[in-house]
């Protein structure tokens, strides 16, 4: 029988409790001091473990230390800092074309909105919903594969689109939520519901999710 919202809704709620006792001190797990650093991070994370973006940044915010010096930075010589992360072309150009932007078109400061997030080269709402949730404690959700993969198991949503995902989680989760599910899940995805081999018999979650008892 197809669930409806109301029993979707409860369920979720019910989800999230747990959650909250198992993972208490949820959080993202990017290492950043002010918001064009979670930025560069999140651009840097696609493809790519937060683990070795961790490991570049430390060095790569020393040396870049203002939105400024990557905007007019040597776009080669970025990519060979940022190299260990994947797509080190791509993701320079994307690191110097949004700085590039938040110098010339927002005054330095990284916008505290979706619309003009978007605007940046390589930000899509992945990275978007980070920097307003991170930020500017914006109610909003960031959909990784961990999200893509643990939400459709759970039975929440049968999409395997980001953006579809999103608009239906936020639908039946409550707004207070939304920031804190995202590192929940993302946490459960590393401990126990792992891609490859989840742990179903040691699942907490298991009397709420469908997939434990197929």
């Amino acid at each position: 029988m197809k669930e409806d919202k109301a029993r979707k809704a409860k369920r979720a709620a019910a989800i999230v409790e747990q959650l909250k006792k198992i993972y208490p001190r949820a959080r993202c797990s990017l290492k950043y001091s002010n918001p064009h650093e979670i930025l560069v991070s999140t651009i840097l994370s696609a493809q790519c473990t937060d683990r070795r973006v961790n490991q570049v940044t430390p060095e790569l915010f020393k040396k870049y230390k203002t939105p400024e010096a990557f905007a007019y930075a040597d776009v080669n010589e970025l990519a060979v800092d940022i190299h260990s992360c994947g797509y080190h072309n791509q993701k320079a150009k994307s690191i110097q074309g949004a700085n590039l932007m938040i110098v010339e078109e927002y005054h330095g400061v990284v916008p505290d909105n979706m619309e003009n997030l978007l605007t940046l080269p390589g930000v899509g709402r992945k990275t978007a919903n980070c920097v307003l949730g991170e930020v500017y404690d914006v109610p909003s959700m960031v959909i990784d594969t961990h999200m893509v993969r643990i939400m459709n198991l759970l039975g929440l949503t049968t999409s395997k689109d980001p953006k579809k995902i999103e608009m239906e989680c936020m639908d039946i989760f409550d707004k207070k939520d939304w920031i804190r599910l995202t590192h929940m899940i993302i946490d459960h995805g590393r401990a126990v519901c792992i891609a490859r081999r989840p742990q179903c018999s040691m699942c907490s979650l298991s009397d709420l999710c469908p997939s434990s008892m197929a």
